[in-house]
């Protein structure tokens, strides 16, 4: 009824809706134009354009015809009408849906109707939306395709945005303000041709004789924005200043009542600034440089959450040693959202049901407990849901839903429903898989089955076991742990260390992988492989790629939201170089995977610590790790090796020293013994960086190859195990936010074969390294000095020396090294453990 009312308004001049639509129409029409009218009085133009169509009419000419032609059209022609123009003319005739609609147009400014229903709104918004696409094809005649997927281009506002997609993950996001149009008369229904408005419309039928349309000069893309800057970014703050008046927005010092607040990423990475810590207090989005760059090149401001850096950090317990503090701080309790669903067995927290006893309903060997996700950023959307059926002893099954969006859960959507019936629920929770996957439950929940589909989620396969977020030893269990341990102290320190939960929750959050809502420290082998695939093929479709331009930009687009749909994460962002790749998709991949096998090992040692739990994951490692005393040979060379291969890690202007804590000699079951490493050639003993996170993964399973082949350092010799003769290199590993100011460094002995290739450039093929399994020695710009090198016992080289310029000056790498293709040539000898030391720190705030 509703429907019919608004058609009726539209072909009735005097009709109160099409008085407000006219309202409406008109200040949309006129802001198309305000820029240049404001900007410049109306010029005459040339009598024929660049194409040699007949023009002679200023700017604010062609824009007040084009309203004419809106008012009088909208009069004349029913909705029905347009629908059937924009139909035969092969155009977008279903009027935008509801997400899209509230991503382009702010439904409260453009529609003053409070007083009616939601839905009434948005069926009134979405026929504008129609009216005008048709009042632009018959005025300024139909639009071709998409170039970049062929889908149907609709104007949104702004531009012209295309609403196809470029696969079943992602929308396209091609926008223009200077679409192409057909080169031909549009098709007419013969209603049309008969109405009052025919020879209107019959006026602008001749391709040769349309005006062009000019949607006047883009925004400025920071209008209406203040923005404060922190610490030393890549230009001065001067230059930014500048840059972002010039682009319509304010520069602050404060950062009360901002936008946001730009910083680099040595803010986070050094625990922020003063301002840092205020924005995160006033909830402030703290976001990369980048941003700035991008809106600038885009002239749009970017979505803030897609450069987001730090708003998941709290300011409490900074610079404290975690495992030192007073255990009833509750300082670092507060730095990650607590983990809501930890395993396949996990009652979801906010439920409640835990407390009573409740459990995962379990049947056929199916766990009724499901995770979904779906990152799409062309629509702008990053979002979870979670489904279960819970069993509550001498009670009826509960059926759980949560739906939102990543860091906006006081809206999500959340119910929990009872059922009396077993069969109804079980038979509700599939139709709920289907309806949210679009596929169907049991293919999936027994061999893994699933097509994703279009605008729909993707399953999270999560492992039978507890997220050692969950599961490892909580801050006021750690001191307790070590009294009770029968292990030496000191071991029973540093298990305690790798058996905490905090070091885990640091490491996924640093990496942007910490959503309270899943498990990502306890993903299914089957997961984890099936994310290695979709890394594998961007790699190869990118350095295969001959696609330019917005094709390009359509493949980096939809392989980014493949990837973090797959690997869901609180701060997705569209991948743009290789670099990138490396930093936020592979080493995420091969710290998660850690971080999962960490899981395994640590179990849940949430309940009592008085029967030693520390001394039974000891014995999981099938191995030893023994301090050594400080007045050993083997601590004496190792301390001097560092002090002499060591430089100071720099962050921003801070420089961090270290200190040795202590060193561990280790001996591991699944790593090559000592009496086989003797007998392999070319023996080195090398540095090899690591997290404390991944250190668990190290000592359990030995050192694993690098997941992929790219050209950035890390990853240049394909999947290799890459260890150097600088301590300065495996240092800025070693230390991040996450274990500051504690962390670790391997030393392992590496036989690099009987054969070893030196390299000073990018190795062109990987594969051939790979297959042969040649040892390769990468030369930096600097190197140690030959002349302190040492021999060590039984023939291992020590390439201990000063640090010191080499010839390789071109060199991509700053420091020699090393790479192997087969654990058994590496096997991991000592720990140091140390502390990192800040120096004079000089910190650019203002300039």
């Amino acid at each position: 009824m509703q429907k019919v009312m608004v058609h009726d308004t539209r072909s009735h001049s005097h009709a109160h809706g099409a008085g407000e639509e006219e309202k409406i129409m008109t200040r949309k029409q006129k802001a198309e134009s305000k820029t240049h009218e404001n900007e410049q009085s109306p010029k005459k133009v040339k009598s024929e354009d660049e194409n040699g169509r007949p023009n002679g009419k200023s700017e604010a000419d062609l824009a007040d015809e084009f309203e004419e032609f809106c008012k009088v059209t909208r009069d004349g022609l029913s909705i029905d009408q347009m629908k059937e123009i924009l139909q035969m003319n092969d155009q977008d005739s279903t009027g935008p849906d509801y997400e899209i609609a509230s991503k382009w147009y702010n439904i409260d400014t453009v529609l003053p109707l409070s007083h009616l229903n939601h839905s009434f709104s948005f069926l009134y918004l979405s026929e504008i939306v129609l009216t005008f696409d048709s009042q632009d094809l018959l005025f300024y005649g139909a639009l071709e395709k998409c170039p970049v997927c062929s889908g149907k281009l609709v104007f949104d506002g702004k531009r012209y945005s295309c609403n196809g997609f470029l696969s079943e993950w992602s929308t396209c996001t091609f926008k223009t303000k200077d679409p192409s149009r057909k080169n031909e008369a549009n098709k007419l229904p013969e209603s049309v041709l008969n109405s009052p408005v025919s020879d209107l419309i019959k006026k602008y039928q001749n391709p040769g004789q349309r005006p062009k349309r000019n949607l006047g000069q883009s925004d400025k893309p920071f209008s209406g924005m203040t923005i404060s800057l922190s610490g030393r970014l890549s230009r001065t703050h001067h230059y930014w200043r500048k840059e972002i008046e010039k682009h319509g927005g304010t520069v602050n010092n404060s950062v009360i009542g901002v936008s946001c607040l730009v910083v680099s990423p040595a803010e986070r990475e050094r625990g922020g600034s003063s301002k840092v810590a205020e924005a995160v207090e006033r909830g402030i989005r703290i976001i990369r440089e980048a941003w700035l760059l991008d809106s600038i090149e885009k002239q749009e401001a970017q979505p803030l959450e897609a450069y987001d850096v730090a708003t998941d950090l709290a300011v409490e317990g900074k610079g404290i040693p975690w495992d030192k503090q007073d255990p009833s701080e509750e300082a670092f309790e507060s730095l990650t959202a607590e983990l809501k669903l930890y395993g396949k067995r996990g009652v979801h927290k906010d439920t409640k049901l835990q407390e009573q006893g409740g459990e995962i309903f379990e049947k056929d060997g199916v766990l009724y407990n499901c995770a979904f996700s779906l990152c799409d950023q062309g629509r702008g959307l990053n979002e979870y849901c979670i489904t279960q059926l819970i069993k509550v002893p001498d009670k009826n099954l509960r059926l759980f839903y949560k739906k939102g969006k990543v860091g906006d859960d006081p809206n999500a959507e959340e119910r929990l429903e009872e059922w009396e019936n077993e069969g109804n629920a079980v038979k509700e929770i599939v139709r709920l898989f289907e309806e949210i996957t679009g596929n169907e439950f049991e293919p999936w929940e027994r061999e893994k089955k699933f097509e994703k589909k279009r605008s729909f989620f993707h399953p999270i396969d999560m492992d039978d076991g507890v997220d050692v977020r969950h599961g490892g030893l909580g801050l006021r269990q750690l001191g307790i742990a070590t009294v009770h341990s029968k292990l030496e102290p000191v071991v029973a320190n540093f298990m305690k260390v790798l058996c905490s939960q905090e070091i885990y929750k640091y490491a996924l959050m640093e990496m942007g992988h910490d959503p309270p809502e899943f498990p990502m420290g306890m993903l299914s082998k089957f997961h984890l492989e099936r994310c290695e695939e979709v890394l594998l093929e961007f790699i190869e479709k990118v350095k295969s790629m001959k696609e330019t331009g917005f094709k390009s930009e359509a493949v980096w687009t939809d392989y980014s939201n493949r990837w973090f749909t797959l690997m869901h994460s609180t701060r997705p962002l569209i991948f743009k170089d290789y670099q990138e790749i490396a930093e936020h998709a592979a080493a995420v991949l091969e710290g998660v995977r850690d971080v999962t096998v960490a899981s395994h090992l640590v179990g849940d040692m949430s309940r009592s610590t008085i029967e030693d739990p520390l001394s039974d994951r000891y014995e999981k490692l099938g191995g030893s790790v023994s301090l050594l005393e400080k007045d050993s040979d083997d601590y004496k060379m190792i301390a001097n090796y560092l002090e002499k291969t060591y430089e100071p890690v720099k962050v921003g202007d801070i420089e961090y020293g270290v200190s040795i804590d202590n060193i561990f000699s280790v001996e591991s079951a699944v790593l090559p013994n000592y009496e086989e490493m003797k007998k392999l050639p070319n023996k080195v003993l090398l540095w090899c960086g690591t997290r404390s996170s991944n250190l668990l993964r190290h000592l359990h399973k030995g050192f694993l190859p690098a997941i992929c082949s790219l050209p950035v350092p890390g990853y240049m010799f394909g999947r290799a195990i890459v260890c150097s003769d600088a301590a300065a290199e495996a240092a800025r590993y070693g230390f991040t936010a996450v274990d500051r100011p504690e962390g670790f460094l391997v030393l392992a002995i590496v036989s690099l074969g009987e054969e070893t290739t030196e390299i000073t450039s990018l190795p062109e093929d990987t594969k051939s390294l790979e297959e042969k399994k040649v040892g390769v020695k990468a030369l930096g710009r600097k190197k140690t000095d030959e002349s302190e090198h040492f021999v060590w016992k039984d023939d291992i080289g020590v390439p201990c020396g000063s640090l010191i310029a080499s010839e390789h000056k071109d060199s991509p790498l700053e420091y020699n090294e090393y790479a192997v293709y087969d654990p058994k040539q590496t096997s991991i000898r000592f720990l140091v453990g140390l502390k990192y030391e800040e120096k004079d720190a000089v910190m650019d705030t203002q300039e």
